[in-house]
């Protein structure tokens, strides 16, 4: 198979040749140009030691990455490019790191300690691919395998697991039998890997294309990262609605909303008090209060996961609200648009979407179409600049302070009162109208 490199990693290949290094293309990126991608970033291997490749590139503008293992950044322009020396890796004592590397001249041998085959490719120009361990095979029949023994490769390094759930579910690929009896019996040494990274494999294994299926089969896996999932699995509703358990929704769901981290970790999240909050009566399944429950759970995880305030105020706020009803009238948006803003509005609307959707069949139609209406009320809104935020008042604190009113809680009690007005429609958002408004509730204390 050919594959047209860039310019400039051609430069950098021959450049290393030229001083006698044998040197490729190797990972995700050829990877990538197989199955018909364009690589996001080029890395590259030779034999040339990070000094021989900083002697190689003399003058050009270098960062010293990570010597200690045998790689360097080389900066071309805007781009940047790591080259790491064939190597080979020492002793791992924490599931994680090897204690050192061994720097060696053999591609072959570099490639095996790699973790799984369709990341242990390389390829030249001229000498093609060099493929040991069938990973064009396995890419063709759509396979995570790990070089070599699946649990020396985990034992070496855990994080590994998090990877192939993640590969497995961006890639749309299943993965062998062999590397998933070595996920499931070497899953709790998450234990030992730092949150910051399996949060970044987490992230990505939830948005992509084999996500329901990933979570569905290794859900002993996540839990030993968020073991609150653990009672949610197998958890009946008892409810006409849900033909799924608890868990069996809540994955369905994720599949259903847009491929966006906020929106499938608030998916992950929105039911899960079900079980703590769950009372049968008659037969049929209650969960009262789980909103609330939920998301104090979510803030409770995504902290504990090392999310960033941002990211979970937002899940927070849509897990919240993730039940309550949005009734189809302007007013009533417009005091939505109010509460949570547009940008949140519209993922609470998909968050619902998705929800509904994870549902019996036959009840998604009326939920989804509500929906529907709801959002073009939100385009209405927008489109025409109506009022519903203090920001799009006719009048503000200055003009209340003109009128005598003395700076304090009083004048944006004023103001909120005239806005609530103006989005019942009560009143016109003119400055005449609000400032008599204005006027009456003020004499009116």
């Amino acid at each position: 198979m050919k594959i047209k490199l860039p310019d400039k990693v051609i430069y950098i290949i021959r450049t290393l040749e030229s001083c006698g290094f044998d040197t490729y293309t190797v990972g995700g990126c050829v990877r990538d140009c197989i199955m018909g991608k364009s690589p996001t970033d080029w890395d590259i291997c030779t034999e040339a030691t990070p000094e021989q490749i900083m002697r190689s590139f003399k003058g050009q503008r270098i960062i010293e990455t990570g010597l200690k293992h045998g790689t360097i950044t080389l900066l071309l322009g805007k781009n940047s490019y790591e080259i790491t020396t064939f190597r080979k890796d020492g002793d791992y004592k924490d599931n994680r790191h090897p204690e050192k590397v061994a720097f060696i001249s053999d591609i072959k041998e570099d490639l095996a300690r790699r973790d799984f085959t369709i990341n242990a490719m390389a390829y030249h120009p001229e000498k093609g691919m060099i493929d040991f361990f069938g990973a064009m095979a396995d890419i063709e029949n759509k396979t995570i395998r790990c070089v070599g023994d699946a649990e020396k490769r985990f034992d070496e390094d855990a994080l590994r697991i998090m990877r192939a759930l993640r590969f497995s579910s961006t890639l749309d690929f299943g993965i062998s039998q062999e590397t998933s009896a070595a996920i499931i019996n070497r899953h709790n040494l998450l234990e030992n890997i730092a949150v910051e990274r399996i949060t970044a494999e987490l992230n990505m294994m939830l948005i992509g294309i084999n996500a329901e299926k990933v979570l569905l089969e290794y859900s002993e896996v996540l839990a030993v990262i968020i073991p609150e999932i653990n009672d949610m699995i197998g958890f009946e509703q008892h409810r006409p609605n849900h033909y799924l358990d608890v868990w069996g929704h809540t994955v369905k769901s994720i599949s259903y909303a847009p491929k966006d981290i906020i929106l499938r970790l608030t998916m992950l999240f929105h039911d899960m008090a079900k079980p703590e909050c769950f009372t049968l009566v008659d037969g049929k399944g209650h969960f009262y209060g789980h909103p609330k429950e939920s998301a104090r759970m979510a803030e409770m995880i995504l902290r504990r996961l090392k999310y960033d305030n941002n990211t979970v105020q937002t899940i927070v706020k849509l897990v919240t609200y993730h039940d309550t009803d949005i009734i189809c009238e302007e007013k009533y948006v417009k005091r939505w648009l109010n509460r949570i803003g547009e940008e949140n509005l519209r993922r609470l609307i998909e968050v619902k979407k998705a929800d509904a959707c994870a549902h019996e069949e036959q009840l998604r139609s009326p939920t989804l179409e509500q929906l529907e209406n709801v959002s073009r009320l939100i385009d209405k809104v927008i489109e025409f600049r109506q009022c519903f935020s203090l920001m799009d008042l006719a009048i503000n604190g200055r003009d209340l302070i003109a009128l005598g009113i003395p700076e304090g809680a009083e004048i944006g009690e004023i103001l909120t009162s005239v806005l609530g007005m103006v989005i019942d429609g009560e009143t016109e958002n003119t400055r005449i109208a609000l400032m008599k408004k204005a006027q009456e509730l003020l004499w009116g204390k």
